[in-house]
């Protein structure tokens, strides 16, 4: 461990740790040179004398290090100081999805679109050189206040074209997000990292995980062998169009994935058009691992110890045809025998006809009863649209139960107080007496924007906010004069528009420190004197000839309108002068005889 105050190659001064990993802990560290706050890797003591894992690292620095897109951290530096090694990397301050997921639960589909949209943006770089990340999960990707997203940690990705460190059957990353063909000992693909995308989109989508279990076998094995939990069922409202993203992304078979996150991306650009409105479930072309498990595994114990069975007849059989003689006490024996088998024989049948007795009656028990007896399974009827009392009495009289308690949801399609859904699902079997929970709507979700502009953003900020949404304040240059400090000019988006919970909202007000334009006829020097006073602007008078202003106007300035006003600067006023020339006639003129 790194104290506090250590420096790193005398430039990186520690200030905290913020983290540990299986290969490293990170830091963070202030660059002396840069000044600017730093990210500092550094491999754990215990491994820096394994020159494997010494080489898997320096890999990850040359990997991430050839990476430049906004959506991945930037690597700065790479070096060993002391026997320790270390990558010095862009620091980023904000909070990863895991963390978001677990405060929120599931996120809005427009949120969930935007993350995945930037982390494939990102990605395909690194698919474009052929560079897998190998642990793609929430605790990987951190979002900034701005909503930016930042993927981190090519600490596994490793070059296809490099030679391979780890064994193939080593499992590295998360084992939740973990790819079936990585759960059963192969290697990994572009493909590997657009299934922990796809298994990432639906934790982001529904707040839960795909696959539980009590360990990580258990949960390894369920990527191998059981089939993804539909979206639908979690959020019957979701467009198939988005379903149909996260099935493909997430498919058992590799050949029945994205070819790459940039394949991924361009159909994520598209998803919510209104031209896949309609679109059908997607088919997958290629027969997913289960469905080989299923059809491989019996055939295999078919033909076990057979041979041994005949050869052991064919032995018994060579032993009674060898001709045996015996002698009378043998015999005797033999006899004697044969009766206490007979009386064996007896016993045995009536230990069979108890044994068979004994299956039956339970069988009876056991199956026929229970099945003569329970209620017969039911369809759970569609109450969508319907008023509370009309639902009840509908799954009521269908023979279910319905619970005393509903739910609330809030619905864009169906209105305040009507059914959205049930649970169960309608269309399921269950059987009679089951309880139904009823989901009622509580309104369209949506915000319809007012128009702000013209009042003070301060106050719009914080209305916005009470409501769900996110919020950007950005400046324009304008003229001041036309606007008063801290109004809102312009918002987007625009008055009348519908945004969703966790949007984001822009508002535009006037950047206060901008030269105004002084030759509009209304400025004099002294006004511009006065006006640049309190920003600390010595003024600079300049005369020109100009007869078409009126004397002392100012007719040009050397800031440009609308450029930024910065302290202890100076402007050149340019201000019209009469022409020396006189309009009346020159006497002297006259008299000389030159005019």
């Amino acid at each position: 461990m790194i104290m506090r105050g250590q420096k790193i190659s005398d430039r990186y001064q520690i200030i905290k740790a913020i983290g540990e990993g299986g290969m490293a802990n990170v830091y963070l560290a202030y660059d002396t040179i840069l000044d600017r706050d730093v990210a500092v890797k550094v491999l754990r003591g215990d491994l820096a004398n394994d020159e494997k894992f010494v080489r898997r690292f320096q890999r990850e620095a040359l990997s991430a290090s050839s990476l430049t897109h906004p959506n991945i951290v930037e690597v700065y530096d790479v070096g060993e100081d002391h026997g320790q090694y270390y990558i010095v990397m862009e620091y980023v301050e904000g909070k990863n999805l895991k963390d978001l997921i677990k405060k929120r639960g599931k996120l809005t589909l427009s949120e969930v679109i935007d993350i995945m949209l930037q982390i494939t943006d990102g990605m395909s770089v690194a698919h474009d050189s052929y560079i897998i990340h190998r642990d793609i999960k929430p605790q990987n990707i951190m979002i900034l206040e701005n909503g930016l997203v930042k993927i981190m940690d090519f600490g596994i990705a490793m070059a296809m074209n490099s030679t391979q460190l780890t064994q193939t059957n080593s499992i590295m990353g998360s084992v939740h997000y973990l790819p079936p063909e990585q759960a059963n000992g192969k290697g990994s693909t572009l493909q590997s990292d657009i299934y922990s995308m796809g298994i990432l989109m639906y934790e982001l989508l529904t707040g839960k995980l795909p696959y539980k279990g009590d360990n990580a076998v258990e949960i390894a094995l369920k990527h191998l062998k059981e089939p993804l939990p539909s979206i639908k069922e979690e959020l019957p409202n979701i467009p198939q169009s988005v379903e149909n993203i996260v099935i493909k992304a997430a498919a058992k078979n590799p050949k029945n994935r994205y070819a790459d996150a940039r394949e991924m991306h361009n159909d994520l650009l598209t998803c919510l058009d209104e031209s896949r409105e309609n679109e059908e479930k997607i088919k997958l072309p290629y027969k997913e691992i289960t469905e080989e498990a299923k059809t491989k595994q019996p055939k295999k114990e078919a033909v076990v110890k057979e041979p041994e069975k005949n050869e052991k007849k064919s032995k018994e059989i060579k032993k009674e045809e060898e001709p045996k003689k015996e002698s009378s006490e043998e015999i005797l024996a033999r006899q004697i025998t044969k009766n206490d088998l007979k009386k064996q024989n007896k016993l045995l049948i009536v230990l069979v006809a108890i044994f068979t007795f004994l299956i039956v009656a339970i069988t009876t028990i056991v199956v026929l009863i229970p099945a003569l007896t329970t209620n017969k399974e039911i369809l759970v009827p569609d109450v969508t649209g319907y008023s509370v009392n009309d639902a009840i009495n509908a799954l009521q009289n269908a023979g279910f139960n319905v619970a005393t308690e509903q739910q609330q949801t809030a619905s864009a399609e169906i209105e305040l107080g009507k059914i959205v859904k049930t649970s169960p699902l309608a269309g399921t079997k269950r059987t009679s007496g089951t309880e139904v929970i009823l989901w009622v709507s509580s309104g369209d979700p949506s915000i319809t924007l007012e128009d702000y502009t013209g009042k003070n953003y301060l106050e719009v900020q914080g209305a916005l906010k009470a409501m769900g949404l996110q919020v950007r304040v950005e400046t324009r240059n304008v003229d001041m004069e036309k606007y008063e400090e801290n109004a809102i000019i312009e918002q987007s988006p625009v008055a009348g528009e519908k945004v969703a919970e966790g949007d984001y909202v822009t508002l535009y007000i006037p950047n206060i420190n901008v030269y105004p334009d002084f030759t509009n006829g209304d400025y004099t020097y002294e006004d511009v004197v006065a006006y640049l006073k309190k920003y600390n602007v010595t003024v600079n008078k300049r005369e020109k000839e100009d007869n078409s202003h009126p004397a002392g106007t100012v007719i040009e300035q050397s800031r440009i309108a609308g450029s930024s006003i910065q302290g202890n600067t100076s402007i050149t006023i340019t201000v019209a002068v009469k022409s020396a020339t006189s309009e009346e006639p020159d006497d002297t003129c006259e008299e000389s005889g030159l005019c």
